[in-house]
């Protein structure tokens, strides 16, 4: 190749990741900063948005020619105007949903459903009684879709009100648009539509409902194991206080008693007894775990997914030292249960088994836990930021925490690993 034929393509070969990058977050979505509690609900929100707003792209081409038809019976402002409301908030609904989190879904969805309305409300002020010779005027046929709109955007009770107000609305639109109108068609119209907008009220609120339900047990199950790991330290350190009574307190008062007179043994040991009730009394807190209450609560989460895996610990000089808040070690098990969940859902080899192990180094100060699996693995640059069990359960959950961070590697073929690593001085 020529010179000036490898400068050409210079350009282009930087263009492309740039290009694959712009794809991918188009179709995919870029990772939204929601809090990770609710990631089932979110994901759950961006996938339907992202559905009915395809749906209301098509839709919209499909009734292009029946509007095209009516309008011409119309004033020639209603056909772009009433095309306008109802289906123009469509593509903006599947773009935020793709960009952004539920909130904004939720935002934009009831705005297309408000909307809708508006196009039903022109009908009798662009179109004559009884000039559409058909046995419907086109808006009747988009209610569903605007009710699956209303779905994602209000709770249950208020999207089944807004469904029979707009069905009602449009069967009244027939009455008043439709050429022969019979009580049967009528009746007929209303119930299709209800009936087909229910179906859409039920598979919206019943997706909705159970992401909302998965979310709420797994946040029930962090905080009960975290009281469980709290309890446990507070047991043991009762204990221990239990023994340094014993052996120091006791065997102090016992020596004095027995003593009778000043001893220089007698006097160190009192000082010593008196500095280790001190150092117990200004350094334990019932809501910090130390390196052993941290390690059991961490495989315990591990050993609740899946009690096979292998756990091993490794300590470094000064491990003793570590002193974990209750809610850090809540949120580094979450992560690492999901990283196991993801790990048993998609790393399963055809022909063998897939070794799974955490290993879990403490230092002074600091834990780092690797996930490590054998499996099937994964192209990281090819997974849609929409899956949110790695870009927010796993990362989003390390990144909100103070002194956390994650990191994923993997690779076809090359099995995973997930590292996540906590310092309490909050450095990365």
């Amino acid at each position: 190749m020529t010179a000036s034929g490898t400068l050409d393509s210079a350009p282009a070969r930087r263009a492309l990741p740039a290009m694959s990058q712009f794809v991918q977050r188009v179709t995919g979505g870029l990772t939204v900063a929601d809090d990770p509690a609710t990631a089932a609900y979110d994901r759950i929100m961006r996938r339907l948005g992202i559905s009915v707003g395809i749906a209301g792209i098509l839709v919209c081409c499909f009734e292009l020619p029946e509007i095209a038809e009516q309008g011409r019976l119309a004033s020639p402002w209603w056909a772009v105007v009433s095309t306008a409301l109802a289906f123009g908030w469509y593509p903006i609904i599947a773009v935020v949903s793709a960009f952004a989190g539920s909130r904004y879904v939720r935002v934009v969805s009831g705005c297309a459903a408000v909307s809708f309305l508006g196009a039903l409300a022109t009908i009798p002020f662009a179109l004559d009684p009884h000039s559409v010779d058909a046995t419907t005027v086109w808006p009747y046929r988009v209610t569903a879709l605007a009710v699956a709109a209303a779905v994602l955007a209000w709770p249950t009770r208020l999207s089944i009100t807004y469904l029979l107000v707009t069905t009602g609305s449009a069967a009244l639109s027939t009455v008043y648009t439709v050429a022969h109108v019979t009580p049967l068609l009528v009746a007929e119209n209303f119930l299709r539509a209800a009936g087909l907008a229910a179906l859409f009220v039920w598979c919206g609120t019943a997706a909705t409902g159970a992401a909302a339900r998965v979310d709420r047990e797994s946040a029930i199950a962090s905080r009960r194991a975290a009281a469980a790991a709290a309890a446990q330290a507070r047991d043991r350190e009762h204990a221990r206080f239990a023994a340094l009574i014993h052996d120091a307190v006791l065997s102090t008062l016992l020596e004095a008693s027995r003593a009778g007179a000043q001893s220089d043994v007698l006097r160190r040991q009192s000082e010593r007894t008196l500095e280790q009730l001190d150092e117990y009394s200004t350094e334990r807190d019932p809501d910090l775990l130390d390196a052993r209450s941290a390690v059991l609560f961490l495989r315990t989460a591990v050993h609740e997914v899946n009690p096979s895996i292998r756990f091993a610990t490794r300590t470094w000089p000064g491990y003793d030292d570590l002193r974990m808040p209750v809610h850090a070690a809540s949120t580094i098990a979450a992560a690492l249960s999901e990283a196991v969940r993801n790990s048993l859902r998609h790393a399963h080899v055809t022909g063998r088994e897939v070794r799974r192990t955490v290993t879990t180094t403490v230092s002074a100060g600091s834990i780092r836990i690797v996930f490590n699996d054998d499996g099937a693995g994964f192209d990281l640059a090819a997974v849609s930021a929409d899956r949110l069990g790695v870009s927010m359960s796993i990362l989003g959950r390390m990144r909100q925490l103070a002194g956390g961070s994650g990191f994923v590697e993997s690779a076809p073929g090359e099995g995973t690993t997930v590292t996540l690593v906590w310092g309490g001085d909050g450095s990365r």
